[in-house]
């Protein structure tokens, strides 16, 4: 009996130091392989760990085409076709007359006999006039410097999956097949917005010209997929959300640029998890990554949880005119049939951040259909969230109002000047619920919108700031007691003096529980 539980224990030993070197060799090749050091020890970093891990294996899975076919093999079934382009420039617009071939077919048919296609570099650019389908284990390939543009008037996205699924009218069902092992890589893609108010026909960035899942809205439309790798694109001059990725598991979206883009960067929509957003940089008319997993209706293919996401090396940019701005969205989708649906953001790490002017973490219903037609009843909620390394060449600022459970601000760099360091000074993290008019160039008040819901109390648990490091002269100090000098809590209050003033407040509250 002896012989044979020490036999056992020794199993039991071997087995765990099997476990433990294992771990290290993933920790180890994950250190190399997303450029951070790892720890098991610190929360963020083991969630961090999880996350990666996960998503480094599904990279690895996914199929790598034996042979990639040039589009140019298959030239000769580009169609020719002709149309007009606005080119808009300050005090100028142009009218272009353009006769060029149409690539769709030949794209198509490289995918179904090798499953995948390369763009190579030319002197003109590629033009599409429908989506580029991709099907489980197909592979989409550009030269970095190769410009795909969708001709005008046609209003689809560029590229999508095969296998979209709609959650408009439900919970997506967990026995939804998925697309599997899909890459998209290289290429400069555009719809042709080539001003803030030029679009040329193409705004909706719909799934299909005619038809399709509702509400899908990106240049890039990434539905219901387990295993998909989006990198080194540019989305130049476009619309929609650049790429818009809902109900998806183990994704990897890097090294992602916008060049004048007019909308949101990387949209993600509920249910998703898994997922890593990382090196990411550009000008974006809207936020430029945004996890919502509560969204407004006209806009988001389906709803449901965000977690287990990991969020790195965003760059901001305070000398370009992007809005540098990171949105987490949790809420309670309420269904046409009554129903609820809890949709948080949970277990998310956003890391080594740079220049981000605004991180919205606040309820906001519905300003295109309408407040009062689509909000989310009760207001949502973050939990265990992790923003670290965080450095800001500029003031920027977390706006908080929904309920938390855990959130920690840790390693704050503030390079800008600050004099002093009192309240009144600078905030960096505003708590409670907001309050702001928009007026929609109106003199009449009836007209006017509030932004926010300044009515909803919230509440806040496990709210941490800590290790905030500031300039002082040409020193750099800790910054004692961070939380007291940078953390602004307040409650709503009704503006006795609307509409002669603005904004109308509100009765919201905050709840902290400490």
């Amino acid at each position: 009996m002896r012989i044979k539980k020490c036999c056992n224990m020794r199993h039991i030993m071997y087995s765990k130091l099997v476990r433990y070197s294992a771990r290290l060799l993933v920790a180890f090749a994950l250190a190399f392989y997303i450029g951070s050091p790892v720890s098991a020890d610190h929360p963020a970093d083991k969630l961090t760990l999880d996350i990666e891990t996960r998503v480094f294996h599904a990279k690895h899975d996914i199929r790598q085409a034996g042979k990639e076919a040039s589009v140019v093999q298959f030239s000769r079934l580009a169609v020719a076709a002709s149309w007009t382009e606005v080119w808009s420039r300050p005090g100028k617009r142009e009218h272009r007359t353009i006769h060029a071939r149409l690539w769709n077919q030949p794209i198509r048919a490289a995918l179904e006999r090798y499953d995948a296609v390369f763009l190579p570099k030319r002197d003109r650019p590629y033009y599409i006039n429908e989506p580029i389908v991709l099907k489980s284990g197909q592979r989409l390939r550009a030269d970095r410097d190769t410009e795909i543009r969708l001709v005008p008037g046609t209003n689809p996205c560029m590229v999508r999956n095969e296998r979209l699924t709609s959650g408009q009218n439900g919970p997506i069902p967990p026995n939804v097949e998925p697309d599997t092992g899909i890459m998209i890589e290289g290429g400069i893609w555009t719809t042709l917005a080539t001003s803030p108010t030029e679009s040329n026909g193409n705004v909706r960035g719909r799934a299909a010209k005619r038809s399709g899942v509702a509400a899908c809205h990106g240049v890039i439309i990434l539905s219901n997929l387990r295993g998909v790798v989006v990198r080194n694109v540019i989305v130049r001059q476009s619309r929609a959300h650049a790429v818009q990725l809902s109900n998806c598991c183990e994704f990897l979206v890097e090294g992602v640029a916008f060049d004048d883009h007019r909308r949101d960067g990387i949209h993600v929509n509920g249910p998703a998890s898994y997922g890593v957003i990382r090196n990411i940089q550009g000008v974006t008319g809207d936020d430029c990554i945004a996890l919502n997993a509560w969204d407004w209706c006209n806009t988001a293919p389906s709803f449901g949880p965000i977690g287990k996401v990991v969020v790195e090396r965003i760059h901001g940019d305070p000398r370009r005119g992007g809005t540098d701005e990171i949105r987490l969205l949790p809420g309670t989708k309420t269904f046409s049939d009554g129903t609820k649906l809890d949709c948080p953001v949970h277990d998310c790490v956003f890391r080594d951040l740079h220049d981000i002017r605004t991180f919205k973490i606040y309820d906001q219903p519905n300003l295109e259909l309408g407040r009062d037609k689509d909000f989310s009843d009760p207001i949502g909620t973050v939990k265990n969230i992790y923003f670290e390394n965080l450095t800001f060449n500029r003031p920027g600022r977390f706006q908080i109002a929904v309920n938390v459970d855990g959130l920690s601000i840790n390693d704050v760099r503030l390079k800008f000047p600050i004099i002093k360091f009192q309240k009144e000074d600078y905030t960096l993290v505003e708590i409670g619920p907001m309050s702001q008019t928009y007026r929609f160039n109106s003199k009449e008040p009836s007209r006017w919108v509030e932004l926010f819901s300044p009515d909803r109390d919230v509440t806040i648990r496990g709210f941490h700031l800590a290790n905030v490091h500031v300039n002082i002269g040409n020193e750099v100090e800790s910054l004692n007691r961070a939380e007291d000098r940078l953390v602004k809590i307040s409650d709503q209050k009704l503006n006795p003096n609307y509409p002669k003033t603005t904004p109308r407040g509100g009765t919201g509250k905050v709840i902290l529980v400490r």
